[in-house]
């Protein structure tokens, strides 16, 4: 379904931009240059008429992206975490599509959770309430469950919700295939591959069982947390469109009067926020992929409570140390590790120049160093990094676009806590500790340690492995299987797997 008639769909996207005024708003949020104002106005003006028309009591973007539908929500939630590029006001305007969006009926409801747990809603539930949260994707019930009367959060996935994402996602695709084709220059970034990934995410979303083993693993994870909690999973009340959480009680983190008048400190949750994020990235490898404003609480004795696991990344144990080493390159003002870390890694061509991509990191790098977060323009700096992975080849790497999108939101958040707030102040202890236990002489015996491990379950088919290389080694292609003697080649993979087995062998307990 992704061919031409999606062209409509764009269409369509382009005018509800034009005619709810939201076009406008967005150039300029983004100071966008007058010819590029001019060509938008020009393009827009005669279709604005085909634009969904929206709610007009509420803000231009709002009301654009709300008509649009869930996808578009989405990209207008991970906006308003950055006043800093959008600008304050827009990004006030944006919250509302975090958590406050309009409900469905409460008898739709009690209906869906019906069907998906088997049982009717009043032998589960003693009470069920009206919705506390209304998103994109699901609202939030608070009820008492039966058997106990313990207060739960009951989730429910709005009516047809799989098929306006899935309708959202086909015109994306084609748009992206578009792209690729008429503008060569934009390959690099593998748009088709973005929105691949961004329709992996979407899936994760629309199962909410896969929503409560990602809470349950990450309860686990971070049960030993000072200051953090995860709610749990009550599975015998949650199906594929129905999740059920013990109920958590909070202020949530964006209500920054009521954090104050409560006597914490939003300095420090700013900072601990950045933290939390940091330590489950590099330590878990696998972090809420999803902390928007929406999506955090503190309780009253300072606990910061995480909601919402419909979206959780997963990194591996090289990307988090790669990670760590950029990270690391930064704090430390080392752009040569930096550089030399992005090569090793292939994320930089290896026909491009290094020292030149030095310097480049230090032009990024050095503006931020001793100046406060409000003192750096983050739309000037994402502009500046667009171009030196535009000069430098470097193309996208869908396997870390959750872990970059999330950084974004988290210092978004970080930053609406604490204005004056140092990412690399906070971040360099976390790292340090991470480099220290992951990349130093400790941390290759542990590594030599798995090999030995994995070679011993191995172990007992080196023969044949060796034996069936020497076979494919020595064998012509029209004459049957021989068994011959070991050439020079078989002898050397096999001397090299011995050699592996013994250098392993020699680092284990």
């Amino acid at each position: 379904m992704r061919g031409p008639h999606n062209i409509w769909r764009l269409i369509r996207t382009g005018a509800t931009l034009e005619r709810t005024g939201a076009l406008r708003m967005v150039l300029d949020a983004m100071d966008a240059p007058l010819s590029l104002r001019i060509a938008a106005h020009v393009i827009g003006r005669p279709f604005r008429w085909l634009g969904y028309r929206g709610d007009p009591d509420l803000p231009p973007l709002v009301r654009a992206l709300t008509a649009l539908g869930p996808a578009y929500i989405k990209f207008g939630q991970i906006l308003s975490t950055r006043p800093d590029v959008v600008g304050e006001e827009l990004a006030g305007q944006l919250r509302v599509l975090q958590d406050k969006l309009p409900p469905f009926p409460l008898e739709t409801a009690r209906a869906s959770i019906a069907e998906g747990i088997g049982r009717d809603v009043d032998e589960i539930f003693s009470d069920l309430g009206p919705p506390v949260a209304a998103a994109s994707i699901a609202q939030v019930h608070r009820a008492i469950r039966a058997r106990d009367g313990a207060a739960v959060a009951v989730k429910v996935l709005r009516p047809g919700i799989e098929q306006a994402f899935r309708r959202d996602i086909d015109a994306f695709y084609f748009a992206a295939a578009v792209v690729e084709a008429l503008l060569p220059g934009t390959r690099r970034l593998r748009p088709v591959d973005v929105i691949a990934h961004f329709e992996g995410v979407v899936q994760g979303e629309l199962d909410l069982r896969l929503e409560a083993a990602s809470a349950s693993e990450f309860r686990e994870n971070t049960e030993d947390d000072p200051g953090f909690r995860v709610p749990q999973v009550d599975w015998q009340l949650s199906a594929r469109r129905v999740l059920t959480l013990e109920w958590a009680e909070g202020i949530p983190i964006h209500d920054l009067a009521a954090l104050r008048k409560a006597g914490h400190d939003l300095g420090r949750l700013g900072e601990r926020v950045l933290e939390l994020f940091l330590r489950h990235a590099l330590r878990d490898g696998l972090f809420h992929a999803d902390m928007h404003q929406g999506n955090l609480m503190v309780a009253g004795n300072g606990d910061i409570i995480a909601l919402d696991f419909g979206i959780m990344g997963h990194i591996d144990d090289y990307t988090r140390r790669v990670y760590a080493e950029i990270l690391y390159g930064f704090i430390q003002q080392d752009y040569r590790r930096v550089a030399e870390v992005h090569f090793e890694a292939g994320y930089v061509p290896a026909d491009r120049d290094i020292d030149e991509f030095s310097r480049a990191l230090r032009a990024v790098g050095e503006p931020i160093f001793g100046a406060s977060a409000n003192q750096i323009s983050m739309a000037h700096l994402l502009g500046y990094l667009f171009e030196v992975t535009e000069r430098f080849g470097m193309q996208t790497r869908t396997e870390l676009i959750l872990l970059q999108r999330t950084m974004v939101v988290v210092e978004g958040v970080a930053r609406s806590l604490n204005p004056d707030i140092n990412i690399w102040h906070v971040a360099r202890p976390i790292v340090e500790t991470y480099i220290r236990d992951n990349i130093g002489p400790a941390a290759l015996l542990r590594d030599l340690a798995k090999t030995a491990r994995a070679l011993s379950r191995l172990a007992p088919r080196l023969p044949a492995l060796a034996e069936d290389t020497l076979l494919r080694r020595t064998t012509a292609p029209d004459e049957p299987a021989a068994r011959p003697g070991p050439g020079a080649a078989g002898w050397v993979a096999l001397g090299a797997a011995l050699a592996i087995a013994a250098i392993a062998l020699a680092g284990g307990p």
